[in-house]
């Protein structure tokens, strides 16, 4: 191959889930199969890269001051899920399940990879929890260590004065068709700790 498709092989393969082969058959086919869908996604991206920002109350991907989520007088402000990434968002969005508002950390506390509160979206938090008429907060973080640790900050930090907010978190357990087989001790333990009433 010519060192330009291979620059343009590794670039593609540093994008998240693309590895070796999944980068080389994006590249042949964006070059080679069908260069016609080149230009349009270049000037899509430049165009992106200069209109998309992060919301300034939510976190959330916009080209305003605020997202379509924030200014929707439908959603109820009174709720409020705190979720990790955009992609998490987006997931909870796309179930139709919620119809509060949504805040992003754009991560979770991790010391070893030198990720601390300075580094997440705390700032903003805060300043939703003395300004927003919040009552309800549901913590849709990683069933990890990370997220745990996110979880117990977010309590400490924000909710310790404020009693008369309701926090929940959200269950997590097995997948919708899968058996108990096959589980990992640790989904075995959140779908037994998740378990609700059967009626």
């Amino acid at each position: 191959m010519t060192p330009a498709f291979e620059h343009v092989r590794q670039l593609l393969k540093q994008l998240p889930g693309l590895g070796h082969r999944s980068a080389e058959r994006l590249a042949l086919h964006l070059l080679v199969e069908r260069p016609e869908r080149l230009s349009p996604l270049v000037e899509a991206l430049a165009s992106a890269a200069q209109t998309i920002k992060r919301c300034d109350r939510c976190g959330n991907l916009c080209e305003g001051e605020l997202c379509a989520i924030c200014i929707d007088p439908r959603r109820d402000s009174r709720r409020l899920c705190i979720v990790e990434q955009v992609p998490d968002l987006l997931a909870l969005e796309r179930a139709g399940a919620f119809n509060g508002h949504y805040h992003v950390l754009h991560g979770k506390l991790s010391p070893i990879q030198g990720i601390g509160p300075a580094q997440l979206n705390f700032d903003r938090l805060a300043e939703r929890f003395s300004s927003d008429p919040v009552s309800e907060i549901i913590l849709a973080l990683s069933n990890d260590i990370e997220g745990e640790a996110t979880c117990h900050y977010i309590l400490d930090t924000f909710l310790a004065s404020r009693p008369g907010i309701s926090v929940t978190r959200i269950g997590f357990g097995l997948p919708s068709g899968s058996g108990l087989t096959y589980a990992d001790p640790a989904t075995l333990k959140s779908a037994l700790d998740a378990r609700r009433q059967y009626s």
